[in-house]
């Protein structure tokens, strides 16, 4: 069987798309591929990856990728899921073969002027939305539900 591909798009893949690729990648019990890309691609946030690190994922090894080196490159996905605000989610393009498009707009608690300690539980508190809805989406998508 092949796998559903999925593309998880950000700003800039530092934060939340590496954390939804990976909680897809580790839920999806290998009926999924998952991805992860920004519209301008950044350096991994430390925070995601302790944050990941206390739930047993480990994703200090994830490299930040443009979504349009993805594009040129001729990828294609199933469904990409973008996880911004609206208004950057139309600057992703059209991905040839893609089938679904959803956004799920969520917020940076980084980029808020906010302390340390705060930013570090709103970065917890992203991660659980982020599986709570990968969780969902699996429900919805898996080739069991598919017919």
């Amino acid at each position: 069987m092949e796998k559903i591909k999925v593309l998880f798009v950000c700003d800039d893949n530092s934060l939340r798309s590496p954390m939804a690729e990976a909680w897809l990648n580790h839920l999806g019990q290998g009926d999924f591929l998952a991805r992860s890309a920004g519209f301008e691609p950044g350096s991994l946030n430390p925070l995601a990856v302790e944050v990941m690190r206390e739930v047993g994922l480990d994703i200090s090894g994830h490299r930040t990728r443009s979504v349009f080196e993805l594009y040129t490159a001729g990828e294609l996905f199933t469904y990409v899921i973008t996880l911004c605000d609206p208004a950057a989610a139309e600057r992703c393009p059209i991905f040839p073969g893609v089938t679904r498009v959803a956004n799920w707009p969520m917020a940076d608690p980084t980029r808020e002027d906010i302390p340390e300690s705060e930013k570090r539980q709103k970065v917890r508190e992203l991660r659980d939305l982020i599986r709570e809805r990968v969780e969902k989406f699996i429900q919805m998508t898996k080739p069991e539900t598919q017919g």
